[in-house]
């Protein structure tokens, strides 16, 4: 599904990604980790087109997508979620959804001021899908609802939605469990199997080793702007140099 191939990133002086490769299948969980400064939001900026990278190269199911911006990459199937909760405060829980379905959208701000017929059968039909990730991610009580009022958890779960809304192939989240409780952290857990069981691949960069054990199907370690291991869970909990990044020698 994704391949990232020889990914350098230096920003003056600074180094802040060497030589990054690997891939994530199709269907699959993959956790991106590694220790503070690793790289791996900078790594995340780079395959979603916010950053372009000073070489190698990222491939979307085969198709080179390395200077690609991300509402392109968006229609391509590709999108994210962010480390700090990305939404539109003064709008509705359903109105943040509905603006993650602008690629299936028609109508122009012509039809939509006029309120033609046909504009307004297709605005219908993007409110029902809207409901329908909602409820996907179990927020549908809270359509009506100010966005910027939602709790950390229920944002946190709107944005997914919004992103869910694309119908995506893949969905890179970055520090999903950031700043949710142990509750909240297992729904996350739930939904993001759920996520992958109707076929969507994901890629998740993490702190919790707890979350990333239990849901990745495969592991990439980064440490100093390197890639340090890539596996299966248990054997990067077996991996002595993964070991000794977190905890130090000894």
């Amino acid at each position: 599904m994704l391949e990232v191939k020889a990914i350098t990133q230096r920003f003056g002086g600074v180094t802040a990604l060497e030589d990054v490769s690997f891939g994530v299948k199709a269907s699959d969980i993959t956790g991106i980790i590694g220790p503070n400064g690793a790289g791996k939001t900078t790594l995340f900026n780079i395959i979603t087109g916010i950053y372009t990278a000073t070489s190698g190269t990222v491939h979307l199911e085969g198709k080179n997508v390395t200077r690609m911006v991300p509402e392109k990459l968006a229609t391509l199937g590709m999108v994210r979620t962010f480390q700090n909760i990305e939404l539109f405060g003064k709008m509705t829980v359903l109105e943040n959804v509905m603006v993650g379905l602008h690629t299936k959208g028609t109508s122009g701000i012509l039809s939509s001021a006029l309120r033609l017929p046909w504009q307004v059968k297709e605005e219908r039909r993007l409110r029902e899908q809207a409901h329908h990730w909602l409820s996907f991610t179990g927020i549908t009580d809270l359509a009506d609802a100010e966005a910027g009022s939602l709790p950390f958890g229920k944002g946190r779960l709107l944005e997914i939605a919004r992103a869910m809304a694309l119908e995506p192939k893949l969905v890179l989240m970055d520090e999903p469990a950031a700043g949710l409780n142990s509750r909240e952290t297992l729904e996350l857990a739930r939904l993001i199997q759920r996520i992958r069981e109707a076929g969507v691949t994901v890629a998740l960069v993490e702190h919790d080793m707890e979350l990333v054990m239990d849901i990745c199907d495969a592991i990439v370690v980064l440490n100093l702007g390197r890639k340090l291991a890539e596996g299966t869970p248990q054997e990067i909990q077996e991996n002595p140099e993964v070991v000794s990044a977190y905890l130090g020698e000894g």
